[in-house]
């Protein structure tokens, strides 16, 4: 599922003459100014440039956990005890003690490390996604029986990200596992955010244009930016209602509104804010803060190819007839099974 080639580079060439001319232990507390706006870089035309390749890898969960209910900031002694205790829980290292099949190791995992906040929400003061609508909560209950009953029919019953579709927003901008990597390119009248997981290619337009018609449904919404001094503010509407946000099944509806606020808070980090609002499923809005650290060593994303498990699960994981994983010891055969 992680695979990346180099074709990536051509699409970013595309975009920079599509878009008319392309110019050349953590923690960060929503509201908190790191060195100031005039230590970060700027375009030629004033705003902060955010362009580059950057991560939102880390342990900490979207949630607050149950033993940490009344503390939303740990300190750093706190932190580090924490941090030692997640990572040995969730590493893969562990998997030749554990029954079934799954990962071996952890070495493609790219998992980061926890931030001094207890969790990602941080709007209810709780850390907790806010309570269902009586509506929202039919639904969960109708997805989950339908889960029950269809999972295994088809691929088709599977998730879009499972089905290497999408894992649309806000869940395209959450951390995980690996390859949470985003490119941003920018210009005057546009910003485009490369997402490594699932190479979807957010493009923004800065110039003023109206939405599109709320008739269009799309997997990552129609987003419209704009500059509120030095903080990029990001409206997304448009969603269609297919998509859960991450990958403990939280799903939204078609209503859901989304303002994302991106701060330079110094050359190396930007702060990300996303307000969350949709009647349809929460009974108020809700709100995500995290930071975004520069990767220092990458100046590009190559492309996830996230295809694979697609085309073996058609039949829900029968042989694929062109090619299959072999058995240990034979080869893979293309245009028949491994018998």
């Amino acid at each position: 599922m992680r695979h990346r080639t180099a074709s990536t580079a051509g699409w970013l060439a595309a975009a920079a003459i599509a878009l008319a001319g392309s110019p050349a232990g953590q923690v960060t507390l929503s509201g908190q100014r790191g060195a100031g706006t005039s230590s970060v870089p700027r375009t030629p035309w004033g705003q902060p440039d955010l362009q580059g390749v950057w991560t939102n890898s880390t342990t900490t969960p979207l949630e607050r956990p149950a033993d940490l209910a009344d503390k939303a900031v740990l300190t750093e002694e706190e932190r580090r005890v924490r941090d030692a205790d997640v990572a040995a829980r969730s590493s893969f290292d562990r998997a030749g003690t554990l029954p079934g099949v799954g990962a071996y190791n952890e070495f493609w995992m790219e998992r980061g490390a926890l931030n001094h906040r207890t969790s990602l929400v941080i709007d209810p003061p709780d850390g907790k996604i806010p309570a269902m609508t009586a509506a929202g909560q039919a639904r969960a209950s109708a997805l989950a029986a339908d889960r029950k009953a269809h999972r295994d029919e088809s691929f088709e019953t599977l998730t879009a990200y499972d089905r290497c579709i999408s894992r649309s927003l806000p869940g395209a901008m959450l951390p995980g596992f690996y390859n949470h990597n985003y490119q941003i390119v920018q210009t005057r009248d546009y910003v485009v955010i490369l997402v490594e997981m699932i190479h979807d290619a957010r493009i923004v337009p800065l110039d003023g244009r109206p939405h599109v018609s709320g008739a269009i449904r799309s997997w990552l919404g129609d987003s419209r930016g704009r500059w509120e001094g030095d903080t990029l503010v990001v409206n997304v509407t448009g969603h269609n209602d297919r998509t859960w946000f991450d990958m403990a099944g939280n799903f939204h509806s078609d209503a859901m509104r989304l303002v994302e606020r991106y701060t330079m808070l110094d050359p190396d980090t930007i702060q990300y804010d996303v307000t969350i609002e949709d009647p349809k499923v929460f009974t108020r809005p809700w709100k995500i803060s995290m930071p975004l650290y520069r990767h220092k060593n990458m100046d590009r994303i190559l492309e996830y190819q996230c295809q694979a498990e697609a085309e073996e699960a058609n039949g829900l994981f029968e042989r694929d007839p062109r090619l299959w994983y072999p058995e240990p010891g034979k080869p893979a055969v293309p245009g028949g099974e491994n018998r």
